[in-house]
């Protein structure tokens, strides 16, 4: 008799596991990956990276490469998506390498939305603000950075764990604990984002802001919904039902970041902050 233990998650019976050495013995994702979504991704972000690349050479707005940078990561993210689809969804590298990408991405839109507000600060006023422009990048990007590499080790660890057939309960703690961080530290800085516009609001109000004004602030809650939604996901578990319907992903996942880019299209911040307070 075999020494492991047996089987528990989800098999595609209409999708024959190759048993390659990069094949968990289960599909991590819980569900097979739809191919129509993955390529959508590939294809609704290739165009995002494109516009927002022409609007930052347009508008000289180099602060926001960020946006173009995790546009970009979020094409390949749903390209190993798509081979998780029609090549192997059981395979452990697409589906680590995938994860990489779409999560880390994040991380680049809100350092592109940490480095805009600074931006706004100056434009407006440091006394509206409780922290200082530059102090907010520092410490918003460093907590994202610390969180984003927690995430990433504990999701490299729960492929290891599904391959070896192990308890991936520790693996998914860590996973949890670095997305617990994210969402606590954005948190401050939606405060801090709410209080600054809260205080400036007769200035940064005003007919020449408001629609910016509005349209940061709901990419803002878009970027922190789909960040709330990961650390609900991990937080039930492996194989429970956010984890394991691909629905909750499309939504809370996929559309709100697609959503917060294409706010960024229409409201982009070259149209809208004045030259003289770039960095």
């Amino acid at each position: 008799m075999s020494g492991k233990p047996p089987i528990d998650g989800y098999i595609d019976p209409n999708f024959p596991n190759p048993n390659t050495e990069n094949d968990a013995p289960i599909i991590i994702y819980g569900y097979t990956p739809s191919f129509v979504l993955a390529v959508l991704g590939v294809a609704i972000f290739a165009l995002s990276t494109l516009v927002h690349l022409f609007q930052v050479v347009k508008y000289r707005t180099w602060y926001f490469i960020p946006i173009v940078v995790g546009s970009a990561m979020e094409v390949v993210g749903y390209a190993f998506r798509c081979l998780s689809a029609k090549v192997s969804p059981y395979n452990i590298i697409y589906f680590v390498v995938q994860y990489f990408f779409i999560v880390v991405a994040p991380v680049m839109f809100s350092a592109a939305i940490y480095t805009v507000l600074s931006i706004l600060i100056n434009a407006v006023g440091r006394q509206y603000s409780p922290i200082r422009p530059r102090l907010i990048l520092i410490l918003f990007i460093v907590s994202d950075v610390v969180a984003t590499g927690v995430q990433v080790a504990g999701a490299a660890l729960i492929g290891k764990a599904e391959s070896d057939r192990k308890d991936p309960t520790t693996a998914n703690n860590i996973l949890l604990a670095g997305l617990a961080f994210q969402v606590f530290t954005f948190f401050v800085f939606l405060a801090l984002l709410f209080v600054f516009f809260w205080r400036s609001r007769k200035v940064s109000n005003g007919p020449a802001m408001k629609p910016f004004t509005f349209a940061l602030c709901a990419a803002t809650l878009l970027v922190y919904l789909r960040t709330c939604f990961r650390l609900a996901e991990t937080a039930q578990g492996l194989g429970e039902s956010l984890s394991s319907r691909e629905v909750f992903f499309g939504c809370l996942e996929f559309a709100p970041i697609v959503l917060a880019l294409l706010v960024f299209n229409i409201w982009h911040p070259g149209k809208w902050v004045p030259r003289y307070s770039y960095p």
